[in-house]
């Protein structure tokens, strides 16, 4: 009897596991050739190696499974890592790490406009073009409005203080 009742919690926490929903990341030149057929907007999650917030954020905020499957259906997820040596090419440019070790790339430059710090979000809209960065460590709970705001375009109609002011979580139930 002890077997099968180890057995079938073995069985339960597999599929559990399985069942969990995840973020669907891209590097940027997939995202950019997804939106082409399929415009959405991106969220760049810019990243370092070292970084333990960033190591945190990718547990705890987009481990949650209700923000992986708000972010796979509203936006292209990207993850940068902010001191890639590897050269990225987006919108007509080439964007490359001009420094050594732990220097920043300069394409994490532009999209985090000289404000290095880690973790940060880049939120771009579907023509490729930055909405807002985001510099900071998010629970679920405080990245959701923001997701919300920039994905169902509340930031085209209202400010973000009234939007934060009056949201209602919709996807942490």
């Amino acid at each position: 009897m002890n077997k099968i009742l180890l057995i079938a919690g073995l069985m339960f926490c597999a599929l559990s596991s399985f069942s969990q929903v995840k973020v669907k990341w891209y590097t940027i030149e997939e995202a950019v050739e997804l939106n082409k057929k399929v415009p959405k907007k991106f969220i760049i999650d810019v990243y370092t190696d070292w970084c333990g917030w960033c190591k945190r954020m990718d547990q705890t905020t987009f481990g949650n499974p209700a923000i992986a499957e708000y972010l796979n259906k509203y936006y292209y997820p990207v993850k940068l890592n902010a001191e890639s040596k590897t050269p990225i090419k987006f919108v007509d440019t080439v964007y490359v790490n001009r420094g050594g070790n732990r220097q920043p790339h300069d394409f994490a430059i532009a999209l985090l406009q000289g404000k290095m710090s880690y973790p940060s979000i880049a939120y771009l809209n579907e023509k490729l073009q930055l909405l807002s960065a985001v510099p900071g460590y998010y629970t679920p709970e405080r990245i959701e409005p923001i997701l919300v705001f920039f994905a169902e375009n509340k930031y085209l109609t209202t400010s973000w203080q009234n939007f934060s002011q009056d949201f209602q979580s919709r996807i942490l139930k």
